[in-house]
């Protein structure tokens, strides 16, 4: 019988120890990934949070690693932060530079009203952070600084219409600030109500803006009392 019960508990220690694989080491993030993570974790937290309300403790404890692995990577939460606004500004830039592929320049404002709204609804968290006051001292990477780089990508078409119009083209620069800013501030605004659909936004938005220039004046007046 001893001799049973010692060969039933072998077989049970046997299919127990079938059933229970030895577990696996974890792989190890190269340093490449770990970058990645930290960059994916710190564009939650900002945008959720801000630059402020997030701190190097926090985006270390998600990642599961020491505050020391953020610096050796950033040199600190400042440049974190710098690094995800970059990235957040070239892929809009991108998206705006690339959509503006038609003719006409009616189409192409069509194109570049989608290409902002489409950022806004794809990758709402990076928008989220362009938006915010930035929390350093720079000219570069700032909403408004991000509205005069696209603003640039617009102006050269609207010089060309203007000159071909009979308009100054020294004053296209001013107009495509006027005509992104538009589109970007209703962007803003949409994100947070989501109606009426991206569709029509883009529709209403082209309708002011291309009927604003189909009626451009050449010498445009003030109709008040004030002159300065």
């Amino acid at each position: 019988m001893a001799t049973d019960e010692s060969s039933s508990n072998g077989k049970e220690r046997a299919v127990r120890g079938k059933e229970r694989p030895p577990r696996r080491a974890r792989r190890r993030m190269t340093g490449t990934e770990r970058r990645e993570q930290l960059l994916d974790i710190g564009r939650t937290l900002f945008a959720e949070r801000g630059f402020e309300g997030t701190s190097v403790e926090e985006i270390a404890a998600k990642a599961g690693v020491s505050k020391p692995v953020v610096y050796e990577h950033f040199g600190g939460k400042e440049g974190l932060y710098a690094v995800v606004v970059d990235r957040e500004m070239t892929r809009l830039l991108d998206m705006v530079q690339s959509a503006l592929t038609a003719g006409h320049p009616r189409e192409l404002c069509e194109q570049a009203a989608f290409a902002l709204l489409d950022y806004i609804e794809k990758y709402t968290d990076g928008f989220h952070i362009l938006v915010r006051d930035s929390p350093v001292a720079q000219s570069t990477g700032t909403f408004a600084s991000l509205i005069g780089d696209i603003a640039t990508q617009v102006e050269d078409i609207l010089g060309l219409e203007f000159k071909a119009r009979g308009f100054d083209p020294k004053l296209a620069p001013m107009y495509a600030q006027a005509l992104v800013g538009m589109v970007a501030l209703t962007g803003q605004w949409w994100l947070n109500v989501r109606r009426p659909r991206k569709s029509e936004v883009a529709a209403h938005l082209v309708n002011l803006a291309w009927n604003g220039l189909q009626g451009l004046e050449h010498h445009p007046r003030l109709v008040g009392h004030r002159r300065v």
